[in-house]
Protein backbone atom coordinates (compact mmCIF):
# COMPACT_ATOMS: atom_id res chain seq x y z
CA UNK A 1 0.00 0.00 0.00
CA UNK A 2 1.44 3.18 -0.98
CA UNK A 3 1.73 6.20 1.00
CA UNK A 4 -0.73 8.16 -1.00
CA UNK A 5 -3.36 5.61 -0.37
CA UNK A 6 -2.85 5.85 3.50
CA UNK A 7 -3.16 8.83 3.51
CA UNK A 8 -6.21 9.76 1.71
CA UNK A 9 -7.79 6.96 3.57
CA UNK A 10 -6.91 8.71 6.92
CA UNK A 11 -8.41 11.85 5.33
CA UNK A 12 -11.65 10.13 4.21
CA UNK A 13 -11.93 8.14 7.69
CA UNK A 14 -11.27 11.19 9.60
CA UNK A 15 -14.04 13.42 7.33
CA UNK A 16 -16.80 10.57 7.93
CA UNK A 17 -16.31 10.48 11.39
CA UNK A 18 -16.34 14.00 11.77
CA UNK A 19 -19.49 13.48 9.99
CA UNK A 20 -20.49 10.65 12.28
CA UNK A 21 -20.03 12.52 15.04
CA UNK A 22 -22.05 15.52 14.23
CA UNK A 23 -24.89 13.47 13.32
CA UNK A 24 -24.10 11.93 17.01
CA UNK A 25 -24.15 14.92 19.00
CA UNK A 26 -26.89 16.45 16.89
CA UNK A 27 -25.17 19.53 15.61
CA UNK A 28 -28.07 22.20 14.20
CA UNK A 29 -25.78 23.24 11.00
CA UNK A 30 -26.59 18.99 10.06
CA UNK A 31 -29.85 18.20 12.09
CA UNK A 32 -31.76 21.27 10.30
CA UNK A 33 -31.19 20.36 6.80
CA UNK A 34 -31.62 16.11 7.39
CA UNK A 35 -35.34 17.41 8.78
CA UNK A 36 -35.71 19.76 5.84
CA UNK A 37 -35.07 16.63 3.57
CA UNK A 38 -37.99 14.84 5.40
CA UNK A 39 -35.81 12.27 6.81
CA UNK A 40 -36.87 11.12 10.26
CA UNK A 41 -35.24 12.09 13.54
CA UNK A 42 -35.46 8.98 14.90
CA UNK A 43 -33.04 7.87 11.61
CA UNK A 44 -29.96 10.13 13.29
CA UNK A 45 -28.58 6.92 15.39
CA UNK A 46 -28.64 4.64 12.44
CA UNK A 47 -27.34 7.36 10.07
CA UNK A 48 -24.19 8.67 12.62
CA UNK A 49 -23.73 4.74 13.20
CA UNK A 50 -23.29 4.00 9.54
CA UNK A 51 -20.90 6.33 9.37
CA UNK A 52 -19.05 5.49 12.16
CA UNK A 53 -18.64 2.26 10.94
CA UNK A 54 -17.66 3.45 7.94
CA UNK A 55 -14.72 5.40 9.08
CA UNK A 56 -13.81 2.48 11.21
CA UNK A 57 -13.96 0.02 8.41
CA UNK A 58 -11.94 2.12 6.27
CA UNK A 59 -9.15 2.74 8.96
CA UNK A 60 -9.66 -1.18 9.60
CA UNK A 61 -8.87 -1.51 5.94
CA UNK A 62 -5.49 0.19 5.99
CA UNK A 63 -4.61 -3.48 7.94
CA UNK A 64 -7.34 -5.96 6.25
CA UNK A 65 -7.76 -4.52 2.38
CA UNK A 66 -11.01 -6.34 1.84
CA UNK A 67 -12.60 -4.91 4.85
CA UNK A 68 -11.51 -1.50 3.77
CA UNK A 69 -12.79 -1.91 -0.24
CA UNK A 70 -16.31 -3.09 1.45
CA UNK A 71 -16.71 -0.31 4.00
CA UNK A 72 -15.72 2.34 0.55
CA UNK A 73 -18.25 0.76 -1.45
CA UNK A 74 -20.93 1.06 1.58
CA UNK A 75 -19.59 4.16 2.44
CA UNK A 76 -20.36 5.57 -1.49
CA UNK A 77 -23.64 3.73 -1.73
CA UNK A 78 -24.40 5.47 1.56
CA UNK A 79 -23.39 9.49 0.32
CA UNK A 80 -25.20 8.27 -3.02
CA UNK A 81 -28.34 8.02 -1.54
CA UNK A 82 -27.79 10.88 0.50
CA UNK A 83 -27.36 12.95 -2.68
CA UNK A 84 -30.67 11.36 -3.83
CA UNK A 85 -32.57 12.36 -0.75
CA UNK A 86 -30.90 16.39 -1.54
CA UNK A 87 -32.27 16.00 -5.13
CA UNK A 88 -35.80 14.26 -4.12
CA UNK A 89 -36.06 17.41 -1.83
CA UNK A 90 -35.46 19.89 -4.38
CA UNK A 91 -32.84 21.07 -2.33
CA UNK A 92 -30.08 21.60 -5.33
CA UNK A 93 -27.65 24.09 -3.80
CA UNK A 94 -26.99 21.16 -1.03
CA UNK A 95 -25.53 18.43 -3.21
CA UNK A 96 -22.14 19.73 -3.23
CA UNK A 97 -22.31 18.60 0.59
CA UNK A 98 -22.59 15.25 0.55
CA UNK A 99 -20.27 14.99 -2.46
CA UNK A 100 -17.74 16.46 -0.24
CA UNK A 101 -17.38 14.02 1.99
CA UNK A 102 -17.81 11.31 -0.79
CA UNK A 103 -15.11 12.68 -2.95
CA UNK A 104 -11.54 11.05 -0.29
CA UNK A 105 -14.12 7.71 0.35
CA UNK A 106 -14.02 7.39 -3.56
CA UNK A 107 -10.25 8.15 -3.79
CA UNK A 108 -9.26 6.39 -0.80
CA UNK A 109 -11.48 3.13 -2.76
CA UNK A 110 -10.09 3.82 -6.15
CA UNK A 111 -6.18 3.82 -4.66
CA UNK A 112 -7.17 1.29 -2.90
CA UNK A 113 -8.29 -0.97 -5.40
CA UNK A 114 -5.02 0.12 -7.87
CA UNK A 115 -2.86 -1.20 -4.88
Amino acid sequence: MSTTCAVVTLIAAAMVGFSAVSVFLRAEWVVRPIADYGIPMAWLPWLGAAKAAGAAGLVAGLFVPVVGGVAGIALVVYFAGAVVTVVRARWYTHIPFPLMYAAPVVGALALGLAA
